[in-house]
């Protein structure tokens, strides 16, 4: 099993409600997606990033399908030109 740990900063903070809406409907439309966390941060704090989407994949071929999937893709044209910053560990379990 492959943890897809994704922490993303926004240049508008009031997007990530919205992302993680639009993450979260990908569950069920994306078959290389065997689980999704999606959490919106809730302190606030100056080194906090506001969301964290965490997602499970069989594998790295798993993941990579996920990746190339067209609903993701849709969503990170979305997604891309507003974030600020974002940061990944993958790691396997």
């Amino acid at each position: 099993m492959l943890s897809h740990v994704v922490l993303m900063t926004f240049t508008d903070a009031a997007d990530a409600a919205k992302a993680k809406d639009l993450l979260e409907g990908l569950v069920g439309d994306v078959p290389e997606i065997l689980s999704m966390r999606v959490h919106l941060d809730e302190l606030h704090t100056p080194v906090s990033a506001h969301l964290c989407m965490v997602s499970t994949h069989a594998d790295a071929e798993g993941l990579a399908g996920y990746q190339k999937h067209p609903a993701h893709l849709e969503l990170a044209q979305w997604l891309r030109p507003r974030l600020a910053s974002r940061v990944v560990v993958d790691y396997t379990s």
